[in-house]
């Protein structure tokens, strides 16, 4: 059985570009019951239209229902479920074992997988989801790789394991945060990540600020990057890889499913060591936050924390999208999305063929007029035609 790579998508664009880059299976979020309510999320048409392109490539769609309900959140989720299950959806994630057996009960032909905030850790835990008919469980992201490995040799349920994204910093579901610094419910789709902003510290009794501006406060997770571990969880046989962001760019998705994807179809040919370091440079032309490994070795410890600083920073690598070629004229149109001039090293990357490098000679507007420089995001700018290249695929920064 080959491991599943399962990619985010946040709408119907990041969907294609997750299956374009190498994904076998798409998880997404509807309208309703589902986290992340700040996402661009699915209409009903939406979802079935990526049902079709997915299952036109032999390709797997999954939507999530992960809200912690309260007694008003069941409204309508019978005929909701019942449409999923008709437009052919393949799974969906659930967090309360309610609406998974509602699901079971009103759609049996689609399965439900458990979500990570239920905190599954152990062979109890599988072995009660399994009674309930279900089948999939995503670990706790708080398992080391010896958790996994015991409960994948325990053959109880499929098991679906989380490689790279963002981390709660509480136990995953579980922060009031949010609730308490917004009245925004981080377990009904609210989440308003209150662990990123910056806080002043100060003095209990006196109320003196004791943090200068620069020093401010923060408390959020880094992001995991579990390639260290990827070998050996491939090894192991888990179900599914899967990657977090479905508020992600449509960048994003595909620099991290394409680096996986790689490392995946390569794994049994060529050195480890080599094969982490050049995933681990892939990766790092897409993520915007410091990472770790999770807990997948040890505990983490206060360098898993972003103490002091949101992390926020953004990776500007990313230049372009191709998206016109004119091959009378022998140039191609990039829309801009960061700055870029002429001199740099710049490099197209595609599901369909090897990353190119090459350094810009030429650069016009849209009125042929030469340029210095790309600056203003969105416009349209011509370079000089780079062979092989596709209509859609990404420009970023090189190293030549």
């Amino acid at each position: 059985m080959s491991v599943e790579l399962l990619a985010p998508a946040g709408d119907l664009l990041r969907l294609k570009v997750a299956f374009d880059f190498g994904a076998d299976a798409v998880f997404i979020g509807g309208k309703a019951f589902s986290l992340r309510a700040r996402a661009s999320n699915f209409t009903i048409s939406d979802i079935a239209q990526g049902v079709r392109i997915a299952h036109e490539r032999g390709k797997k769609l999954f939507v999530t229902v992960n809200i912690i309900p309260h007694e008003d959140n069941f409204e309508g989720i019978e005929a909701y479920l019942t449409q999923l299950n008709e437009i052919g959806v393949d799974a969906v994630i659930v967090a309360s074992i309610a609406m998974g057996r509602i699901s079971k009960r009103v759609a049996p032909e689609m399965e439900v997988h458990i979500s990570t905030q239920v905190s599954a850790a152990n062979e109890y835990a599988l072995q009660f989801y399994k009674s309930l008919g279900f089948d999939r469980v995503v670990l706790a992201r708080e398992c080391t790789l010896e958790d996994v490995r015991v409960l994948v040799e325990s053959q109880i349920i499929p098991i679906e394991v989380f490689i790279h994204g963002g981390m709660c910093v509480n136990v995953s579901g579980r922060c009031t945060l949010s609730n308490h610094m917004s009245l925004r419910d981080a377990n009904r789709g609210g989440c308003a990540q209150s662990c990123r902003w910056r806080y002043e510290v100060t003095d209990l009794y006196s109320g003196e600020m004791l943090s200068k501006p620069d020093l401010s406060f923060t408390m959020s997770s880094k992001d995991l990057n579990a390639t260290p571990h990827l070998k050996s969880l491939l090894e192991m046989n888990v179900a599914s890889l899967k990657i977090e962001g479905r508020m992600k760019s449509e960048y994003y998705v595909a620099s991290v499913v394409n680096a996986y994807r790689h490392f995946m179809d390569h794994h049994e040919m060529l050195d480890e060591e080599n094969q982490v370091a050049q995933t681990l440079v892939e990766l790092s032309k897409a993520a915007s936050r410091e990472t770790f490994d999770g807990f997948y070795e040890k505990l983490p410890h206060s360098n898993s924390i972003l103490y002091g600083v949101n992390g926020a920073g953004v990776n500007q690598d990313f230049v372009g999208v191709v998206r016109k070629i004119d091959l009378e004229a022998q140039r191609m149109w990039i829309e801009v999305r960061n700055v870029f001039q002429v001199g740099d090293t710049l490099e197209v990357f595609g599901p369909y063929h090897e990353n190119r490098q090459w350094v810009v000679q030429d650069m016009r507007n849209d009125e042929n007029i030469e340029l210095p420089r790309a600056y203003q995001p969105m416009s349209l700018v011509s370079l000089p035609l780079i062979t092989p290249i596709e209509i859609d695929e990404f420009i970023r920064k090189g190293t030549l």
